[in-house]
């Protein structure tokens, strides 16, 4: 989902401050998504990289690595690294979800095929682990491994985490963290592990990426329900449609009677949706307050990740990650 709700957008002025850095990095995916053998390769690529998402990843890379002080073209090949795996793991989802949209698009499953989407995934996943071992620094192979293995342990808890009423806030949380803030908070690890930065810095940046990741997907499970198609680019009650058992429908079963309980077993656990039924779940999490207590945990996540920052020097840059942290919460206002 997009960051276009609130008055002001921090990631534009982030954007104007990396334009030159951002523009090798597209330069970069450009050249490295080529393939001499299977022309199938970068045009699936291009679909989804090209569609107009706000590379906020690999622009949290170049932010932890200028906030840290770092000179050197290292950080390009690290924030394309980043969008690599984030692109890998949308083409990946989309064949997993079976999503016929993304980014008010057509997604690459469906204008090929789940084997294109699948196989394009993969590839990409080994050209980011081959920028990876460009930098030579095995602490930022390590911990952009380990994030690789995360989101895709994160993925399997939530195939059998989703439609099952028995799931909790923790394992959404579980869920979260992997599909998630895994990616934000390796991409301002590595950002401050590339330019040496101490490692209570580099422990501030990793706290301060997981806490605004997980802030940013329980928003964005909010606006499911609260947001505008036009700037989503999905249509509001998409996850409720694909029985996904997101934060909002996890507090309102949690309250719900008998009554309750036997709509969302019919709905989510088997399937069975009717006329109606949309409305039905949204009056349901409106009287339980699910909407503001999600609402309410998405503010603690990012008061947790602005509260990081405080131990990074004073830097235009920090601020910007600051503003950025309450637009994401601006969104659901």
């Amino acid at each position: 989902m997009g960051l276009d709700h609130a008055a002001t957008k921090p990631h534009e002025r982030m954007n104007a401050r990396f334009e030159g850095k951002l523009a090798s990095v597209s330069a970069l995916i450009r050249e490295r998504m080529e393939s001499r053998h299977a022309p199938r390769i970068p045009e699936v690529t291009a679909h989804l990289v090209e569609a107009g998402g706000k590379r906020l990843r690999p622009m949290l890379t170049l932010a932890a690595a200028d906030l840290s002080g770092y000179v050197g073209d290292h950080d390009v090949r690290l924030a394309a690294t980043v969008e690599f795996i984030h692109t890998a793991t949308l083409l990946h989802d989309d064949v997993v979800d079976e999503s016929a949209q993304r980014r008010g698009r057509a997604t690459a499953n469906l204008l090929w095929d789940n084997k294109s989407s699948v196989l394009v995934g993969d590839y990409l996943f080994s050209r980011a682990f081959q920028l990876m071992v460009e930098t030579g620094s095995l602490r930022v192979l390590d911990i952009l491994a380990n994030a690789s293995a995360t989101i895709a342990e994160g993925e399997v808890l939530q195939l059998t985490a989703a439609r099952d009423l028995a799931t909790t806030e923790d394992i959404y949380l579980q869920v979260v963290r992997g599909k998630t803030a895994a990616l934000f908070s390796a991409a301002t690890e590595v950002g401050g592990v590339i330019a040496g930065a101490s490692d209570a810095q580099t422990a501030a940046l990793f706290e301060y990426g997981d806490a605004l990741g997980i802030g940013f997907q329980i928003a964005d499970d909010l606006l499911d329900f609260r947001g505008d198609a036009a700037a989503t680019g999905k249509n509001p009650g998409d996850d409720f449609r694909e029985r996904k058992l997101t934060l909002p429908i996890i507090k309102a079963a949690a309250a719900a009677d008998a009554e309750e309980r036997a709509f969302w077993a019919r709905t989510i656990e088997k399937g069975d949706q009717r006329d109606g039924d949309l409305d039905r779940a949204l009056e349901l999490m409106r009287a339980h307050g699910a909407f503001e207590a999600t609402e309410a945990e998405a503010r603690a996540w990012i008061a947790r990740a602005k509260a990081a920052l405080e131990a990074l020097p004073a830097h235009p840059v920090r601020d910007m990650l600051s503003d950025l942290a309450d637009y994401v919460v601006a969104r659901v206002a």
